[in-house]
């Protein structure tokens, strides 16, 4: 059954907008500042006495169609538009868009001269890095796609160390991924890839294990400044919902540390000159 609240949420949603905002034509004078109930109805392509019925909580049962077509009309961002389904008693069906980094993110990353940062998408892929961090995973062929790297990689068993425990918490990464997400097609496309090509990944997908990132120490085998241990920190990154930001950090004054000093010397001046 809708939650009472639905009808008050959709006021204050048309109540936000105006008709020039979205083009409608303004005649005379009007008693509200934001939609009225006829416009919000035509934008979303319903009758008016359906959406007043909405408003009022007389309907009781909004299909998602229904939902999609209200949260276009009212501009509702992913937010929004889950909060509505959740009022609706429905769980939502966001699109699926082409994952992008947000600028302001990347701009930030680009000014942590000594910590490889990284944005991951919902797939594993690395959707945006600073130079440091580009240096710390260059090696790969399959470098833009962190899971692809891993289980394809032959390269990988001997840059990570504990290759199993990295293989085991990243197909446990993607199942977790996948239970949120489980028609993202790109999701679907690597772990199909993945299975098809890998029998370690398909052994340990088997397994369903579940485990997202976590504040954890990490070891690497870097084929030009030798063996680094890192903690790894990740962070939901909360205008894009399923998107991580990691980060890599190096204990003070360890050996570590000024090994990934040395890479970030050897980023800046590739030729070694």
């Amino acid at each position: 059954m809708t939650s009472p609240s639905l009808g008050d949420y959709l006021r204050a949603a048309r109540a936000r907008l105006t008709p020039r905002e979205l083009g409608l034509p303004v005649h005379g004078r009007r008693r509200v500042a934001g939609l009225r109930r006829e416009e919000v109805a035509m934008l979303a392509g319903m009758s008016a006495d359906y959406y007043t019925r909405l408003e009022q909580g007389r309907e009781t049962r909004p299909s998602s169609q229904v939902l999609d077509a209200l949260g276009r009309a009212l501009c509702l961002d992913d937010d929004g538009r889950r909060h509505l389904y959740r009022l609706a008693g429905l769980a939502p069906a966001l699109e699926v868009r082409a994952e992008r980094a947000d600028p302001s993110l990347v701009d930030l990353m680009g000014r942590w001269h000594e910590t490889p940062a990284l944005v991951l998408g919902r797939a594993y892929d690395v959707l945006a890095c600073n130079p440091l961090a580009e240096a710390l995973f260059r090696r790969f062929p399959f470098s833009r796609n962190l899971a692809l790297a891993v289980f394809l990689d032959p390269a990988a068993r001997s840059f990570y160390p504990d290759w199993e425990t990295v293989a085991a918490n990243t197909a446990d990464g993607l199942r977790l991924a996948e239970g949120a997400r489980p028609e993202h097609p790109r999701l679907r496309s690597v772990v199909a890839e993945l299975e098809e090509r890998s029998p370690d990944f398909a052994r340990l997908w088997r397994r369903n294990g579940v485990r997202g990132k976590s504040l954890e120490a990490k070891r690497f085998d870097h084929p030009d400044v030798g063996p680094l241990e890192l903690g790894l920190h990740a962070f939901d990154v909360r205008s894009a919902p399923g998107q991580e930001l990691v980060v890599y950090l190096a204990e003070p004054g360890s050996r570590s540390a000024e090994s990934l000093s040395l890479l970030g010397t050897l980023a800046a001046d590739p030729t070694g000159s």
